[in-house]
């Protein structure tokens, strides 16, 4: 009888660790579940967070493209803006050298103005002093 009393004790005692140790094993499985419950919807947050970031990244893409194509073609622009300035500079000059030389030719055509209204002067003293003698 006391033997059996001893393996009863030592049978219940380990079935209450093996309920404990069940209970621990059934909180532990619940808590990696919840762990692993929480990993997945972080996962799934991140999952969310990395397409918004690349679908960023393409619309700078985008934006970049656009920015280079319009500074190309604001340089395109400036090249035909020298290009008439430097045609427009080449006319003024042009110009001036006319107007040098229309300035050149006006005062020679004053000085031979100015010569013939003395020639024409003269002629008429000659007219005057023919007309006297006759």
């Amino acid at each position: 009888g006391k033997g059996f009393a001893v393996v009863a004790e030592e049978v219940r005692n380990l079935a209450q660790r093996s309920a404990e140790a069940a209970k621990n094993t059934a909180e532990l499985i619940e808590e990696s579940q919840k762990n692993s419950d929480n990993g997945v919807a972080v996962s799934t947050e991140v999952g969310g967070i990395l397409n918004d970031i690349v679908e960023g990244i393409h619309k700078v893409g985008q934006l970049i493209n656009e920015v280079s194509a319009a500074t190309d073609e604001q340089s395109h622009g400036l090249d035909e803006i020298n290009k008439a300035v430097s045609e427009l500079d080449k006319v003024t000059q042009g110009n001036a050298a006319n107007a040098e030389e229309t300035a050149s030719a006006s005062e020679e055509l004053s000085a031979q103005a100015a010569e013939l209204g003395d020639h024409v002067k003269r002629l008429g003293e000659v007219v005057q002093i023919t007309r006297a003698l006759i």
